[in-house]
């Protein structure tokens, strides 16, 4: 973007995508004749917050709210630490040339947050049918063997009273 008085601005990524806790970089590049101001807002559903303001090799008034999470550089870029879900929203830049020439920029911010609960309760599931297939493969085995145990008395108690009937018949005869 230009504007007639010689003030320009480039917003080479005009979109940015992040996740929670990233840090990110709203980059722009301007030039001008004379001294610039650079100012910085934030526009989201909680309301507009000026988050920077600073003349070109001068001061730098940056707002409580980002005091600790807002770098300044001299082409006009910020960068953000430690972005939230508030951080989402509009970013405009503001470059004002001394002899009052005004030109804007406008960068879009989404951030994401990653769901880890959604992943933690998949491998907790996991986990767990995993331990009951176990106890359950164990136990059908425990009950097979004792079947079998069970099977072994059985037909061995069988074939001793068959053969004590039939002692006992040719005896009566």
């Amino acid at each position: 973007l230009s504007a007639p008085g010689g003030v320009s601005l480039v917003v080479p990524q005009p979109n940015i995508n992040a996740t929670v806790a990233q840090n990110i970089l709203l980059s722009v590049e301007y030039s001008c004749r004379g001294v610039a101001t650079i100012e910085w807002k934030h526009v989201s559903s909680w309301g507009t917050t000026k988050i920077v303001e600073w003349k070109s090799g001068n001061y730098v008034n940056i707002s409580t709210v980002y005091k600790d999470r807002v770098t300044t550089f001299e082409n006009g870029s910020i960068q953000l630490l430690n972005v939230g879900m508030r951080d989402a929203g509009y970013y405009f830049i503001t470059v004002t040339e001394e002899y009052g020439t005004n030109i804007y920029g406008t960068i879009i911010v989404n951030v994401y947050e990653i769901i880890y609960e959604d992943l933690h309760f998949v491998a907790v599931l996991l986990a767990f049918l995993a331990a009951v297939s176990a106890i359950l493969i164990c136990f059908m085995w425990l009950c097979n063997k004792s079947l079998h145990l069970f099977q072994k008395k059985m037909t061995h108690k069988l074939t001793e009273s068959t053969t004590e009937e039939i002692e006992l018949d040719t005896i009566e005869c």
